[in-house]
């Protein structure tokens, strides 16, 4: 089995910050999401913080959703961790959308062992670079 994975970091500005305080809201973002990739759910928690801010995981059978939410500031921070042949961009747009956020900068990390990057470059996005630096020493 290939261990290649595409591990979406996504900011969003400027968001609602009523809505981003709302825990269904924040769930139905991010389970809209997970739904627009094409992932299967397997499960999710969600949390709403006193006095303020969301956390919430849905773990899908390709990897996972994660998001964290800091209404004070209109800030949202999300995760999209997927493998196989699901593409987490296809999030970002609806997430925007959903989180009424005025700007977002997405960074997207190839994971995997190295062979199975190298040898299954076909697999990956072509504006994507593949880097690879092992290190014992973190």
């Amino acid at each position: 089995m290939l261990t290649i994975g595409r591990h979406l970091i996504a900011e969003f500005y400027g968001c609602d910050r009523e809505l981003i305080d709302d825990v269904a809201q924040v769930r139905s973002a991010i389970l809209d999401a997970a739904h627009v990739i094409g992932a299967t759910v397997v499960g999710e928690t969600f949390h709403k913080f006193a006095p303020q801010g969301v956390s919430g995981t849905v773990v899908i059978a390709e990897s996972h959703l994660s998001v964290h939410t800091w209404p004070e500031r209109g800030y949202v921070a999300v995760d999209i961790y997927t493998c196989g042949g699901l593409d987490p961009r296809r999030a970002t747009d609806g997430l925007r959308a959903s989180l009424r956020a005025s700007g977002c900068r997405v960074q997207e990390i190839l994971r995997g062992l190295p062979e199975d990057l190298e040898e299954h470059r076909d697999l990956l996005p072509n504006d994507v670079q593949v880097v690879t630096r092992w290190s014992d020493e973190f």
